[in-house]
Order: structure tokens, then C-alpha cells, then sequence
């Protein structure tokens, strides 16, 4: 990265990679501005309002915020090229790079250590980043979700600027640039069917591995990445012989006790999933030579990621979470986790985006058929769309049919509805990926019961 301060503009910067990489070029002193079209919606959005205070300026996605001083643009990638930000930028010969390129740039100037897997990959991230300042490690992070604990007024809580080598990122494999990074370290904490079929996942994960200089850290339970060609991997598991294996696990029902190497361990976040994200983390940190015990005394403070089994309500007898879950292997493992909390619970579910819907359509109705208890309600909102060009050849209620067939109590609703009826249930949990608004609802939610 140069030293001297850059002029940079983001379209698309509400998104959470985008805004990760805006602010933190921001707080390492550049001049950032970037526009959004959920901002254009919604100049209120919280989003924007931490990115002004942070310093940067937003602009109308029309193109006025491009102009000849810029040094670089950076554009997400569902920004579609007949924007009329992208005409202006290409128009006017000023670089464009595309997130995930201007991130695998950004890596090449510092320590990276890459975290990877078709789920967790946010939470390990954030939680590898807050027990690396909690060590004293003083590490940079760009991330996709947002740390509650780095969140501020001028941080949306997915990055954060330290003054050493290290640089944490989450890395995402969803438009395959994955296979471009080179980082130092690598985390590969599991592949299932995601954004594409597992065969092609499995070959970008072996390419990262490969690209990998020095350790990759990967899970030994997990079938599918046990196929791939990997060097002298360092393994971690739960049920299986590994270099860092967990024993002695407890399930509390919203958190997690465990040993490592003899040592102790509380884990404020439930469920085995999170349990192979906190052990992923433990075994990095202890290959780049932190002691275990230290890393027992800061694991306990990890408050969790916004969207992240996020609890809204919980009075003993209602209560409401949020959280991110959108894939089928996501959606199992909390509704496995979920069942530890309470005897009924009523579902919502947002898929997003219709391309991802069709592909998954199976896998969906499967995961629900297995999870759903006769005790338990699902109710499917509309698919969420987010604009571009797709066919829009399927709809929640096909979903709803497949689970219905397998004799699982199932609805199609919108969510005004929902609120006018919600004395039907006491226990809610709304999941979907994407839309900043389904947090919102369950707010709504909670503060209705």
C-alpha cells in the first residue's frame, strides 16, 4: 500500500465487505467517499450515519461523486457495469477494481491470516481479531460482519486498524477471487454446499491452501474438506484425533465449557458450531506462539457478532433472536442448537436471492424436514431480492410445499401479518442473510411481546 494518502470512492459501500474496506482505508488515513443505493433509500440508514462519522463522504449513487481527482474506484460486486458510476469511472480512465481484487491488494502488503469455510467464517474472523488485541497483538481486521465490541460511532464494527504486520480477513469463496489471495496463515473450517456446489469450493479452498506460505489450519471432522490435497495441514476438531482437539464439552444452553491441552476454557456463545469456530482460532493463535492460558483469559469476554444468534428478548418466559443463518448447513446447525433453549419455537425465515434458492431448493427443504420438531412452526417470508438481472422461476412457496409434504407445519406470510398475529408464539427466531431490515423485525418483534 503507498504512503501517501490515496483519494478513494466505494459504490456499493453499505455492504458489509465494502464498508469493512472503506473504513478501515479511512482510518489509515485516506480520503474515502462512496455511495450506496440503500443509502439513497434511506439516508438514515445506520450504516451511513457511522460511515460520515468515521469521515467519509457519501454521494448519491449517480455518478456526481466521480470525478478526476480520484486516485482509485472500488466497486461491489452487485454493482451492475451499466451504473452510471462505473460508465463515469471508465469513461474518465480512473482505475476500477472490484472489492475482492482491491482486498487481495491490500493483503499483500501485511501478515494476513485468512479464514475460510462455507460457514463461520465472520465469527471466526471477528473473534480471531478481538483475541489477538485482547493478547496484545495489535492486529488490522477486515471482516463481514460486525464485532460488537469494536463497534463505535465511527466503526461499523467490521474492521479495525492496529500497528502490526498482522491483518486478519474474512475470506469470502462467493465470486471465486478467494483463489487470488497469498496470505501467511489460512483457516479452512468447513465445506458444504454454498454459493456453488462443493466440487468447485473444494478446488478455490485447495488453491488458497496452496497459496497459503505458512500454516493452514483446518477441521479434521469434516468430511468433505478430509478429499482435498492440503500440505502438512495443522488439524483441529471435537470428535476426532486432531493437533487441537476439544474435550470435556459441555452445551450450556447459550454457551459452551470445554478443554484444550488441559487447559480451560468458557466459550460465551452456544452451540458446536460455534465451539469449532473458537477452536479454529485457539489453534492459530497457539502455532503463532500465544499461550493457551492467556487466550482462556480473554475468551470469556467475546460478546459475538451482530446477527450471530443476536437475542432480542429473553425474560424466562418469551424470546427472540436474529441471526444470519441462510444456508442449509447454517440452518441446521442453529436449529440443532436452538433446541437445547425451548420446547416450541416459531421460525421466520428470508432466503436471498433466487439464483441461490434454486440451487439450494433441496438441501433447504431437507434441512428444515429434519429440524423442524411437531412442536415447531415455520414461517417463510418472500425471497429476498436485491436487484440485477435473474429469473425469477421460484418462490418460498416451493420450498414451503416440500416441507409441507414432509408432514412439517409450514406457512407463507409477509411480515406485517406476522405482527398482528404474534400471541400464537412465544419463542421466535427470524434468519435470512443480506437484508439489514430482518434485525429490525425482530426488534419489532420483541418489543411487541
Amino acid at each position: 500500500m503507498t504512503s501517501r494518502p490515496l483519494k478513494i470512492f466505494f459504490s456499493g459501500i453499505g455492504g458489509s465487505g465494502v464498508s469493512a474496506i472503506a473504513s478501515f482505508m479511512a482510518d489509515k488515513g485516506h480520503a474515502i467517499s462512496g455511495s450506496d443505493r440503500a443509502f439513497d433509500k434511506d439516508p438514515n440508514h445506520p450504516v451511513c450515519r457511522i460511515l460520515k462519522s468515521g469521515g467519509v463522504s457519501i454521494t448519491p449513487q449517480d455518478g456526481t461523486g466521480i470525478d478526476n481527482s480520484l486516485d482509485l474506484t472500488v466497486f461491489s460486486t452487485a454493482v451492475e457495469h451499466d451504473q452510471p458510476e462505473y460508465k463515469k469511472a471508465k469513461s474518465l480512465k480512473i482505475p476500477i477494481n472490484t472489492r475482492p481484487e482491491y482486498l487481495a491488494e491490500i493483503i499483500s502488503d501485511f501478515k494476513a491470516i485468512a479464514v475460510a469455510g462455507t460457514s463461520g467464517k465472520s465469527t471466526t474472523s471477528g473473534m480471531l481479531a478481538f483475541l489477538m488485541q485482547r493478547l496484545g497483538l495489535n492486529p488490522n481486521f477486515i471482516g463481514g460482519g460486525r464485532v460488537k465490541q469494536f463497534k463505535t460511532e465511527t466503526n461499523p464494527g467490521n474492521s479495525i486498524t492496529g500497528d502490526s504486520d498482522f491483518l486478519v480477513i474474512e475470506a469470502c469463496e462467493s465470486d471465486g477471487t478467494i483463489v487470488n489471495y497469498r496470505p501467511e496463515y489460512s483457516i479452512i473450517s468447513n465445506l458444504e454446499l454454498d454459493h456453488h456446489f462443493v466440487d468447485k469450493t473444494s478446488e478455490m479452498f485447495e488453491r488458497l491452501a496452496a497459496n497459503t506460505s505458512g500454516k493452514v489450519i483446518v477441521n479434521a471432522d469434516d468430511k468433505n474438506l478430509g478429499k482435498i490435497k492440503i500440505k502438512n495441514p495443522v488439524t483441529f476438531s471435537i470428535d476426532s484425533q486432531s493437533d487441537y482437539m476439544a474435550s470435556g464439552v459441555i452445551y450450556n444452553p447459550l454457551g459452551t465449557d470445554f478443554s484444550l491441552h488441559g487447559i480451560r476454557f468458557s466459550l460465551p456463545l452456544p452451540g458446536k458450531y460455534n465451539l469449532y469456530n473458537a477452536v479454529s482460532c485457539l489453534a492459530i493463535l497457539a502455532e503463532i506462539g500465544s499461550p493457551l492460558k492467556d487466550i482462556a483469559n480473554a475468551l470469556h469476554e467475546f460478546k459475538g457478532l451482530e446477527r450471530r444468534f443476536d437475542i432480542h428478548l429473553n425474560n424466562g418466559k418469551k424470546l427472540v433472536i436474529d441471526d444470519y443463518a441462510h444456508n442449509p448447513h447454517k440452518i441446521s446447525a442453529l436449529m440443532q442448537t436452538a433446541k437445547n433453549l425451548k420446547e416450541n419455537i416459531c421460525y421466520i425465515f428470508q432466503p436471498h436471492g433466487f439464483a441461490p434458492t434454486r440451487m439450494m431448493k433441496a438441501e433447504y427443504i431437507a434441512a428444515f424436514s429434519k429440524n423442524l420438531r411437531d412442536s415447531d412452526y415455520l414461517i417463510l417470508l418472500p425471497i429476498y431480492y436485491a436487484g440485477g438481472t435473474t429469473s425469477k422461476d421460484i418462490s418460498s412457496h416451493d420450498l414451503a410445499e416440500g416441507i409441507k409434504a414432509n408432514g412439517k407445519s409450514v406457512e407463507v406470510s409477509g411480515r406485517k401479518d406476522i405482527l398482528e398475529r404474534l400471541e400464537r408464539w412465544d419463542n421466535y427466531i427470524v434468519l435470512g442473510a443480506r437484508d439489514e431490515t430482518l434485525s429490525d423485525f425482530a426488534k419489532k418483534i420483541a418489543l411487541k411481546l
